[in-house]
């Protein structure tokens, strides 16, 4: 079966909406980047996921839902989503909405994320 992006997004949304965090850091090439207007740049696969580690203490219950998952090239694909977390120390609540464009490798593995938030949070 051919690759395809959009499907391969799906599943990893998924593993981040499970917290399998094994499967999480098993999409990410050794060498990938993160961009986002909320994190910033990070490097690297140990970088990322202490970020998701750190961002999941502080938000252990999101829940996230994908409106839009396309194909925008055979190795890339965008999602549309919308989620809602509440800080474990604070309470406070947290609503983003924004926009991910996600890049593979010919192994399958994420290099490159570049998120958009619609929403400052």
């Amino acid at each position: 079966m051919a690759f395809d992006p959009a499907e391969e997004i799906e599943r990893f949304h998924a593993a981040i909406n499970a917290l399998d965090f094994p499967a999480i850091e098993g999409y990410f090439a050794e060498d990938a980047t993160y961009v986002s207007n909320g994190v910033g740049s990070l490097a690297g696969r140990a970088e990322i996921m202490a970020a998701f580690r750190l961002y999941f203490d502080d938000y252990p219950d999101q829940t996230a839902e994908d409106s839009l998952v396309e194909r925008l090239t055979p190795l890339s694909g965008r999602a549309v989503w919308s989620l809602r977390a509440t800080h474990s120390q604070t309470g406070k609540p947290l609503i983003r909405e924004g926009e991910e464009t996600i890049t593979f490798n010919e192994d399958g593995r994420i290099t490159r994320v570049e998120v958009t938030d619609y929403r400052a949070f």
